[in-house]
């Protein structure tokens, strides 16, 4: 019997839980979310509740690193401290000229128990609409030289919820179409990825201030817990640093509406001020270009009889600009190297001279006599330690020339760039947003900077936020964009706007190149919208430079749309999403940056929608011209696209609009002030 109970005894004390045991804890200024820093038998956890119920279950962290084994047991917190911060500062251009950034701060040190006794600093600021926490590495002997093979940090969801994601570690980067799932059906996503809990409760999980790191991918590992995957470098670890340094922020958007995830400024707050000063030689500006008839197979980027960018062809662009006020104009494919199989083989590039038919000294006075800007391209395809070696000569010549915005590209076969590090030395291949390329981008935009040059950057690494240190860092692609409405299979469905407005917008502005008003792609492709939408996306969609993507002569017969692209804004001091919700809808309005006018955007799904509007935004006591942009009576994206209306009213802060959006339909509104 002795012997029964002593088992007994053993077995029951080896069915008990382990305690874990608090060491730290934080709320945001607003009480509204707290974070608590767990110790389990030495492993690290933390957790987040919003209003007292669980958002992310106990969630583990650390690392694998390499030759030196784990960096996530046998620690004990050594020093915790914390603080608050409460100000407010400026954009130079972007959705809202003021941000404010409130957040209380947790700094903690973790220190092992045993040898080697090294030591890893966890920060975590939390606001009222998010978390963002990063790991920091302390200049330590025992841990100097650091290769990361697998950080280890885990998102543990509590409540069942249902996400909206595109796949990670694929060959197209981000240009996929959203998947909607449940959570637990989620493979490796990239983020932003969103999800909307059974709750009503909005997450959006991201990065900020990706500097000298690889990307993080989530990957589902069992359930609802998500773990941190790093995109990995040619050598095989993820990420190799020399002490001190940090990782990215790791973040959380959380909100009652999908408008709150767009309206954070979390991900910018993260990122360190602007490095670079003064940038108001910036102009935030719309441009055109021969870049959808090259998507339509009517032009080539080479030479030979259908090249787009010759003198001629140019000079008519930078005419129609300086007619109808644009102040950009974009031409891809003026320099050598487009000839033969260029597509990720772009070794015979040159981004210093340009071809026989592109007269680039000619242009480039042409267009500063008309008030107009070149827009400079650079292709990369793929070579991208090829386009190193020239970066500082050609942003000497673009300067040199009035080229104050230059376009880069990334085009690759299987995500993958190449590199060569010495001279007719092996070709390395690395993913898109690895470690390499997080510096690639980085050097661009810096030697960009040093020639008063902004870049927007196509098939990009993600956005971050770091256009709040490198306000030259304009926009990107990063997503599906318009093209695929050309030669796309399938094209972008009508749902593809709303579903990017609370997923890759999270991120930062896209260049998704709207305005198509022919609705037509390559040999009539139909696009799944209406015109009015088409108006919209320059309100829904946000950049501070805006394409007018369609061909002149389009615009020619759609005038009495193209006024509101001609008037439309690109840089804003106040931005506010009225309603939403993530693939169905949204409804923006924003406030230009030089001037007292208003502008809102809506647009839908493949369901017509009727919404109410109320108009509180605008100034009491004010009353605003409404020159209303709407989809016409029986208009709808498969059988009536061109069916649309114009009207305007008088209207004040106090009044309601109904928008009847059609069927893959939208509308846009410019409100006018005319006194008080």
């Amino acid at each position: 019997m002795r012997r029964f109970a002593l088992f007994a005894l053993l077995a029951l004390a080896g069915t008990t839980p382990v305690l874990a045991e608090t060491v730290a804890s934080v709320e945001s200024p607003g009480k509204i979310l707290r974070v608590d820093l767990d110790v389990t038998e030495g492993r690290l956890s933390y957790r987040i509740s919003r209003l007292g119920e669980t958002v992310i279950a106990p969630s583990h962290m650390g690392f694998l690193l390499r030759g030196a084994g784990k960096l996530e047991r046998n620690l004990a917190l050594a020093s915790s401290s914390t603080r608050s911060q409460d100000d407010t500062w400026e954009q130079p251009w972007g959705e809202s000229r003021f941000v404010r950034d409130h957040y209380d701060e947790l700094r903690t040190r973790f220190t092992e128990t045993i040898e080697p006794k090294r030591s890893i600093d966890v920060v975590f600021r939390v606001f009222d609409d998010g978390v963002g926490f990063r790991y920091e590495f302390p200049d330590q002997p025992q841990l100097h030289d650091v290769i990361i093979d697998d950080e280890l940090t885990e998102f543990d969801v509590a409540s069942p919820a249902t996400a909206w994601w595109i796949p990670a570690g694929e060959w197209n980067r981000y240009e996929y179409l959203y998947n909607k799932t449940p959570l637990a059906e989620v493979g490796q996503a990239h983020t932003p990825m969103t999800i909307k809990t059974r709750d009503g409760l909005y997450i959006a999980f991201h990065e900020a201030a990706l500097v000298d790191y690889s990307s993080m991918w989530l990957r589902r590992v069992e359930g609802q817990r998500l773990r941190a995957q790093l995109a990995p470098a040619s050598e095989g670890w993820k990420v190799h640093r020399t002490a001190p340094f940090n990782t990215p922020w790791r973040t959380l958007q959380i909100a009652d509406t999908a408008g709150g995830l767009y309206e954070s400024n979390l991900i910018l707050n993260l990122n360190e001020p602007n490095k670079l000063g003064d940038v108001s030689w910036f102009k935030p500006s719309k441009f055109v270009g021969v870049w959808w008839s090259l998507h339509l197979d009517q032009q080539t980027w080479a030479t030979g009889p259908k090249h787009g960018a010759t003198t001629a062809t140019t000079k008519r662009y930078i005419d129609f600009a300086a007619k109808h006020g644009f102040r950009g104009v974009l031409v891809e494919g003026w320099n050598p190297g487009w000839d033969g199989n260029w597509f990720g083989n772009g070794w015979n590039f040159d981004f210093t001279r340009a071809t026989p038919d592109f007269d680039i000294e000619q242009l480039a006075a042409y267009a500063k006599s008309k008030g107009v800007h070149l827009i400079g391209h650079h292709e990369t395809g793929c070579a991208v330690s090829h386009y190193e070696s020239q970066l500082d000569a050609a942003f000497a010549l673009d300067q040199r020339l009035g080229i104050d915005a230059v376009k880069t590209g990334y085009v690759c076969d299987a995500g993958q760039i190449e590199r060569q590090d010495v001279p007719n030395g092996p070709v390395v291949r690395e993913w898109h947003d690895g470690q390499w390329m997080a510096r690639h981008h980085l050097k661009v935009v810096q030697a960009a900077a040093a020639h008063h040059i902004v870049i927007d950057t196509h098939e990009p690494i993600k956005d971050t936020g770091l256009r709040r240190t490198y306000p030259n860092w304009v926009a990107r692609e990063g997503a599906r964009g318009m093209e695929y409405n050309a030669w796309g299979n399938p094209p972008n469905p009508p749902e593809h706007e709303a579903n990017l407005v609370f997923t890759r917008m999270l991120a930062g502005p896209m260049d998704f190149t709207p305005g198509v008003l022919s609705l037509k792609g390559r040999n009539g492709q139909p696009i799944q919208s209406t015109i009015a939408k088409q108006l919209a996306l320059y309100v829904v969609l946000y950049s501070p430079i805006q394409m007018a993507a369609d061909l002149p002569e389009n615009y020619e017969k759609h005038m009495d749309a193209f006024q509101f692209i001609e008037d439309v804004p690109v840089d804003w001091s106040q931005t506010r999403v009225l309603d939403g919700e993530i693939g169905d809808y949204v409804t923006i309005a924003r406030k230009d940056r030089n001037g007292e006018g208003w502008y809102l955007g809506s647009v839908t799904d493949e369901n017509g929608r009727v919404l109410s509007v109320p108009l509180s935004f605008l100034d009491p006591g004010r009353t605003y011209v409404a020159q209303i942009y709407r989809d016409g009576d029986g208009a709808h994206w498969k059988t009536a696209p061109f069916a649309f209306a114009r009207e305007t009213k008088r209207v004040t802060s106090a009044d309601t609009l109904t928008l009847r959006l059609a069927p893959g339909g939208g509308e846009a509104i410019r409100f006018m002030p005319v006194g008080r």
